[in-house]
């Protein structure tokens, strides 16, 4: 990847957690970047193209992170999906616009007025979620629950709090309600399963 398009997209990741979509501005961008305007149009025809672009790119490396961290491990997918939202709370460090999404911040801000944009980011959050679904069907399956409700559905559910969780440190500029918001997200999908995981795993 060229090194003004990389700087370019690292900057988006960087500005737009921050400023938002809409407050960015491609002089922003190009500032934060260290690169001239007339090379942020070499490689990229608009703002929107970049926030697609960037929406990708976060794909890219979140999925990456994902894929390496230590939950992978487990034998039991009850407790890799556990294990991913223990990984997920220890990710809520530093200042707010560094720990929280750029694809939910982006979406809530163009979902109506821009169609790439929102298509963009609700593919990597669907996609991602997905990653988590498969962890849940195992789990399903291994602890014989067969709800009303799906492994999908609930993958999304996770998803849906987690950015609520990012919300709510952003309004209140903190990241203990977040914090506070994952824990009550594991103990849901341990209740969810715990009738039936106790007894498989020889607890009363």
């Amino acid at each position: 990847m060229p090194a003004a398009r990389q700087k370019l997209l690292n900057a988006a990741l960087a500005v737009i957690r921050t400023k938002g979509y809409s407050a960015t501005t491609v002089d922003d961008l190009c500032a934060a970047a260290g690169v001239a305007k007339g090379s942020f149009f070499h490689h990229f025809k608009s703002k929107e193209a970049l926030a697609v672009a960037a929406a990708d790119y976060w794909s890219e490396i979140t999925g990456a992170l994902f894929a390496a961290a230590p939950y992978h491990t487990h034998a039991d997918p009850l407790d890799r999906v556990l294990g991913y939202i223990d990984f997920r709370k220890s990710l809520l460090a530093g200042k707010v616009p560094e720990f929280t999404c750029l694809v939910g911040t982006m979406v809530q801000e163009a979902f109506e007025t821009c169609p790439p944009i929102r298509d963009a980011c609700g593919a990597s959050i669907t996609g991602h979620a997905a990653k988590v679904e498969a962890d849940l069907a195992a789990a399903m399956t291994r602890y014989g629950l067969r709800p009303d409700w799906t492994a999908e559905s609930l993958a999304l559910h996770t998803q849906a709090v987690l950015q609520g969780a990012f919300i709510l440190a952003k309004a209140t500029g903190s990241a203990a309600v977040a914090a506070a918001s994952v824990d009550h997200l594991r103990r849901y999908i341990e209740l969810l399963f715990k009738p039936t995981s106790l007894k498989k795993r020889g607890h009363t």
